[in-house]
């Protein structure tokens, strides 16, 4: 991937991959659009709150399609609005086009008429791009009816909001992923006063784990209440 272009793409996280991408209410969302990674689907919508593993399903889609030696990008829009739309010219050359959070330029038609480019040389060149939305392509406030039109008609994924037992089950998870030792205690613990978005919980691992490692303490009741001041 050497033109400037990919060069922009997000920085693929390791660990976001389609094995560990727990949560039962999403799973056989994860499975299905695994199975699409073969390049047949040119187009496909992922749909879903932002606290529902959108991102982690993109990144993983891309690692999915490099283990087949071909090339892939991931590019977060809002991340990329300070480049102009030009900085979408010659991401139609990687096998996977990954655009993140394209809800987010809704109502710029410049961008909107950007996106509605790259889908269209995307699949001129054969190749397959994944797109994330908030919300359905129906209910997203595009102002180019052309990029609804294809949105709309692209295979669509829809994702789900964790529920409660999904999160500690994320959380167990990543925990574990990490080296952290998380008691059934502890974890109610947290579960219970933390807020209920996942990206503010996998903060608060975030953070207890670095202290965890400063301190070189396990994870207790009260040492999670020392320095989460709760």
């Amino acid at each position: 991937m050497s033109t400037p272009q990919l060069a922009l793409g997000v920085k693929l996280r390791d660990d976001a991959r389609f094995d560990n991408f727990h949560g039962q209410r999403n799973a056989e969302a994860a499975r299905y659009l695994a199975a699409l990674c073969d390049g047949n689907t040119p187009a496909i919508v992922l749909c879903g709150d932002r606290d529902t593993g959108k991102s982690h399903l993109l990144q993983a889609a891309c690692h999915d399609v490099e283990g087949q030696n071909k090339s892939a990008v991931c590019v977060s829009l809002p991340e990329l609005l300070r480049f102009g739309p030009e900085a979408l010219q010659g991401l139609e050359h990687a096998a996977l086009v990954c655009l993140d959070d394209v809800d987010q330029i809704a109502g710029e038609e410049n961008w909107e008429e950007a996106v509605f480019h790259l889908y269209n040389r995307v699949l001129d060149l054969g190749h397959q791009l994944l797109i994330s939305l908030s919300e359905t392509p129906a209910a997203v406030p595009f102002v180019l009816e052309d990029l609804a039109s294809r949105l709309r008609h692209g295979l669509l994924i829809q994702l789900g909001v964790y529920r409660d037992d999904d999160r500690l089950r994320i959380f167990a998870a990543r925990a574990e992923q990490r080296g952290l030792q998380v008691s059934g205690e502890v974890s109610t613990f947290i579960m219970r006063r933390a807020p209920r978005r996942l990206v503010d919980l996998l903060a608060i691992l975030d953070r207890l784990d670095e202290n965890s490692l400063q301190a070189q303490r396990r994870l207790t009741v009260p040492f999670v209440k020392s320095v989460m001041n709760w």
